[in-house]
């Protein structure tokens, strides 16, 4: 009983910031996301008798009990599902960089879950496996699928209509997406916690709140009429309006470092110059810029100059989940 699949990650032009169920994972309000093509994370999960317990193997080390615990907790819905109570070893091998802005989380979670319930032959639908995935991160239900994605936060208190769906696949409009490397350090403060703490004590948290139906709406319509402009737009307000919740937590913080205003700073200044592009940062340093292709190369030439910047990765609309063989 044993399968592998890849996941890849996202990246979300409407931020998912407060939950209104922290065991369910279920979200204050809906997001939409880009899935991306270069970063992923591939997991083979084996179900066995012989096992007396779940392992991990991360990266090709041994993880921390935290970890385990966190796996364990998430295959125990996939047990659940199945009708088995059978032990799991899963091996996962990220190809992101780890807790420094890049979801990782996201692709982990969509990739374990898919694995696990394919691995036990539970065939469920799109919609079932992100509603899955979404019980380990959130933003894991938005990686079941290719392209634009939005998920919905659903209104039931037991989650069953808290899923994502596909907008658009990721070949129906190609856009660039630069994931700009300032920092690869471990974040002070956890998505988890510092989602929770803005929730619970930032009043400018309600003010994002009262937004955000409308830069949904408005989104899906650029990317209905393949409007980048629009497009851009509403991703970078909304990227903006969600730091600024965390200014106002008790106590304050911030995922930005130096070079994270560097870059904003340089988008803003190129697109003065007539090259059109927008900046979008998720609870991390690193910036991610879209950009059209036409646009990319200089566009990464232009970032990879600052001093700050040590990497720029140029990424694309990426697939879904997908199954792989030994």
């Amino acid at each position: 009983m044993e399968a592998i699949a890849r996941a890849h990650t996202n990246i979300a032009l409407i931020k998912y910031w407060g939950k209104r169920d922290s065991q369910l994972f279920l979200p204050m309000n809906s997001s939409l996301s880009i899935t991306l093509d270069h970063f992923y994370t591939e997991t083979k999960v084996q179900f066995s008798d012989q096992f007396e317990k779940d392992s991990l193997l991360l990266d090709g080390n041994q993880v921390t009990d935290n970890e385990i615990m966190k796996v364990t907790a998430f295959l125990n819905h996939v047990r659940n599902l199945a009708g088995t109570k059978t032990f799991a070893k899963v091996t996962s091998v990220n190809h992101v960089p780890t807790a420094a802005g890049f979801a990782s989380s996201a692709s982990g979670y969509a990739a374990l879950a898919a694995a696990a319930s394919k691995a036990l032959q539970l065939d469920l639908t799109g919609t079932e496996l992100s509603a899955l995935a979404r019980q380990g991160s959130g933003s894991a239900s938005r990686s079941i699928f290719g392209g634009f994605v939005e998920w919905q936060k659903g209104e039931k208190t037991d989650g069953t209509d808290s899923f994502a769906t596909q907008i658009i696949d990721e070949k129906a409009w190609d856009i660039s997406v630069l994931s700009v490397v300032v920092e690869a350090g471990p974040k002070s403060v956890s998505s988890r916690d510092g989602m929770q703490r803005t929730v619970d004590t930032s009043p400018f948290y309600e003010g994002w709140l009262a937004t955000l139906e409308e830069d949904l709406k408005r989104i899906k319509e650029a990317i209905k009429a393949r409007d980048f402009t629009k497009l851009g737009e509403i991703a970078e307000a909304n990227a903006l309006k969600m730091h600024a919740t965390m200014l106002g937590a008790k106590p304050p913080f911030f995922y930005w470092q130096s070079a994270t205003l560097d870059v904003m700073q340089k988008v803003m200044e190129l697109r003065q110059q007539g090259l059109e592009a927008y900046f979008t940062i998720d609870a991390g340093p690193n910036v991610k810029v879209l950009c059209e292709p036409m646009n990319e190369q200089m566009m990464k030439e232009k970032l990879a100059a600052l001093p700050s910047v040590r990497d720029v990765i140029v990424c694309h609309p990426g697939p879904g989940i997908q199954y792989l063989s030994e």
